[in-house]
This record gives structure tokens, C-alpha cells and sequence, in this order.
């Protein structure tokens, strides 16, 4: 058997994921990486995107928005503003989402928080994209 190392997602509202898991992959700021048991210890920011893990023979994935990563030897925890896992992702609602970011970047008005409509397109896509992983 694999060794595992403890995989841990938390959000500002639930604990998302709590398992033992082979591997995982993390979309870190400045890149993905990945984790196996007894990896040296560190700390990552976390960009929008997919993080996956390895359990059992399988591939999960689960969305990632934001936060950080803290690896120990035999942990890695993860702390995100908003995480879904793969089969919780409204693939409707990210459409509609990312419709009304682009139609905001679209328009060009005085008002509009450009940033904020970028991170709001960003998270529907990569919403999206999570959910196509594991065929919708």
C-alpha cells in the first residue's frame, strides 16, 4: 500500500475535505506542485483553480479559490477563501457567472471594478473547468 499523507480543506465556513490521500496537486501562485507524504515542510499562497488529489486508484478534484497551502511531513492543509468539490459545482450557476463578468469587462464603464470582474471570470472558468475534469 501507497503511504498517504493527510489532506485537509477549509474554508471560512465548513471543512470541505478531511482524508488520507496519496497525492495531491496544488495550483500554488507561482505554479503547480505537488505533494506525497513526508515532503518538506512549507507555506503557499494559492491561486484560483483545480486542486486534485489521488486516493484508491481514482483522481478527485475539487475547486480551489484563493488562501493557502501549509505542507508538513505527513500533512497538508489547506486554508481557501471558497472550495467546492468536483460533484457540488453548479456548472449553470458558473455559466451564468462568467456570462455576467464578461459582459461587465465588456462595458467598460466607469463604475465597474475591472479586478474584481477579472477574479469573477477567473473563478467561473476554473469552476467550470473543475466540474469538465470529471465529466459533467
Amino acid at each position: 500500500m501507497a503511504s498517504t499523507i493527510k489532506l485537509e480543506i477549509v474554508t471560512p465556513d465548513r471543512v470541505v475535505l478531511s482524508e488520507d490521500v496519496e497525492y495531491v496537486g496544488v495550483p500554488g501562485v507561482m505554479g503547480q506542485f505537488g505533494v506525497l507524504n513526508n515532503h518538506i515542510p512549507f507555506l503557499s499562497a494559492l491561486s484560483i483553480g483545480s486542486l486534485y488529489y489521488k486516493k484508491g486508484g481514482g483522481t478527485h478534484y475539487v475547486f480551489v479559490s484563493g488562501g493557502f497551502a501549509e505542507v508538513t511531513g505527513d500533512s497538508i492543509t489547506i486554508l481557501a477563501e471558497s472550495a467546492e468539490r468536483a460533484e457540488e459545482i453548479d456548472v449553470e450557476r458558473a455559466r451564468k457567472a462568467k456570462e455576467r463578468a464578461e459582459r461587465r469587462l465588456r462595458e467598460q464603464r466607469d463604475n465597474i471594478d475591472f479586478n474584481r470582474a477579472k477574479a469573477a471570470l477567473m473563478r467561473a472558468i476554473q469552476r467550470i473547468n473543475t466540474k469538465e475534469r470529471v465529466g459533467m
